[in-house]
């Protein structure tokens, strides 16, 4: 199926600009509609790929930025005021009201990378997502990572990210091989969220968990073996915080698609089409499927398709 590629700014709910790109199927329906929520410090762009195969199989796909971060990075960092919390509940819901105001008649289906799959239950426009594939989404909190690992994490959250933040007025992740620099206040933020037990939680470690409890569609979790991102343990944690959502998680191993490696990025790779993106899109279409409202046209979208994807080292 032929695919139009548009690039759009898109307003957070305060208004703020939003980078994105709509990967829109051809032909005329009423195409399901995929949200790729996206990791921290990673650009839309990295997406690219895994978004065209979606909408080649007869989506409609958008990415975006956060505020901060790639094409919605307008200015200096330390000069932006900008939390985690601003990240689920102004652009990720600006961008929700977006595409239902967009797309109406189409279920909406969230693919949440990493926090992205954490995200999506700090805001109340979770009431408009049919179903959600989070991939490699965990709880962040340390102790869920084996030693040595966690003591390396345990430095990075409580002396190195929030000093570092301090200092700088951001961190500067993209020197350490970290992804994209973050704002001051998502890194501070970030750092906190990760010394709690209840991960997700304000300034005094009581949980912040506002709206996971309203998601009660389907949930499928991927993790991988090899993940050092994202364990099992902290999968099954998140998991836990959707307490109604009807949920399926499915841990793998390279051996189980007969690759080196999947990680936390590479699973990203084309390589990935026939195995792991193949699953996925499969269950996506199920759910679509399931929860398709009537048919109805949609807008068709024409541009130019998006820059060249940037990969994470």
């Amino acid at each position: 199926m032929d695919t139009h590629f548009e690039q759009l700014t898109i307003p957070a709910t305060d208004g703020f600009p939003l980078a994105a790109t709509l990967y829109a199927a051809d032909g005329e329906g009423s195409w399901p509609v995929v949200l790729i929520n996206p990791a921290t410090g990673v650009r839309r762009t990295l997406y690219d790929r895994f978004a065209r195969f979606l909408a080649e199989r007869g989506m409609h796909v958008l990415t975006y930025d956060y505020r901060g971060t790639g094409g919605s990075r307008t200015g200096p960092l330390r000069s932006l005021r900008a939390s985690m919390t601003d990240w689920g509940t102004r652009d990720l819901a600006g961008v929700v009201d977006w595409l239902v105001e967009q797309f109406p008649r189409s279920p909406l289906l969230v693919v949440g990378h990493s926090s992205g799959g954490q995200l999506l239950g700090l805001t109340d426009r979770i009431q408009h997502v049919s179903a959600l594939l989070a991939v490699g989404a965990q709880s962040g909190y340390w102790r869920h990572w084996d030693s040595p690992r966690r003591y390396q994490l345990a430095f990075l959250w409580y002396a190195a990210m929030p000093l570092a933040a301090k200092l700088l007025g951001y961190f500067p992740a993209k020197r350490l091989g970290m992804g994209e620099d973050l704002p001051g206040g998502v890194a501070r933020e970030w750092a906190r969220w990760c010394r709690n037990p209840n991960y997700i939680s304000d300034e005094r470690g009581v949980p912040l968990r506002p709206y996971f409890d309203d998601f009660s569609g389907p949930l499928l979790a991927y993790s991988f073996s090899d993940d050092r991102f994202a364990p099992r343990a902290a999968v099954e944690a998140l998991l836990g915080f959707y307490h109604r959502a009807r949920k399926e998680h499915r841990h793998l191993t390279p051996a189980d698609l007969n690759v080196d490696a999947i990680d936390h990025f590479r699973w990203l790779r084309e390589n990935f089409r026939s195995t792991l993106w193949e699953q996925m899109g499969s269950w996506l279409e199920q759910q679509a499927a399931e929860g398709r409202p009537a048919a109805g046209g949609l807008r068709a979208v024409t541009s130019q398709p998006p820059a060249e994807p940037s990969h994470l080292s």
